[in-house]
């Protein structure tokens, strides 16, 4: 019986379970990479914007979640406080609950539902695309909501996260 000194493939004898779970773990290694990279180019939302009669410049980030969740209902100024939002199944909503409230959406629609089962509050307003976001915030006093980049509509700016 010869021995042949080259490459090996799964139909080989040779072929044992430590290079097959190599050969596994590189094609895996590449998947995970690929799908790395693929997440990466993915939208972010970093902007929150709010309609511009407000005199806030910035938020604390626990004071952003506090006007998403309805805790806080009123701006320092007296106005109330109109949170929109896209659906949950939208990557910029998904992304903006992550990075900016450091909740997961399914976490933020509870409180919502929460609040609006017992009574204690409303959910905010459901808009269905970005632009619609933006134009909702510049029209409403007290509006709020987030967009991929600063909008160049003057009745709306962006508040920094601190």
């Amino acid at each position: 019986m010869t021995v042949e000194h080259g490459a090996k493939s799964p139909g080989d004898e040779d072929y044992r379970c430590a290079d097959w779970c190599r050969d596994v773990r590189a094609r895996l290694f590449d998947v995970l990479i690929f799908l790395l990279f693929i997440g990466s180019t993915s939208v972010s939302a970093q902007e929150l914007i709010v309609n511009a009669s407000l005199p806030e410049s910035s938020l604390t980030r626990n004071e952003a979640l506090l006007y998403f969740t309805g805790r806080l209902q009123r701006w320092p100024n007296g106005v109330p406080v109109k949170v929109f939002v896209l659906p949950d199944s939208d990557a910029l909503h998904r992304n903006f609950v992550k990075s900016v409230l450091g909740l997961y959406p399914y976490q933020l629609r509870r409180v919502w539902d929460r609040q609006v089962y017992s009574g204690t509050g409303q959910a905010p307003v459901l808009v269905s695309s970005e632009a619609e976001m933006i134009e909702r915030v510049a029209s409403t006093a007290g509006g709020i909501g987030y967009a991929h980049e600063v909008p160049a509509d003057a009745r709306v700016r962006s508040l920094e996260v601190r």
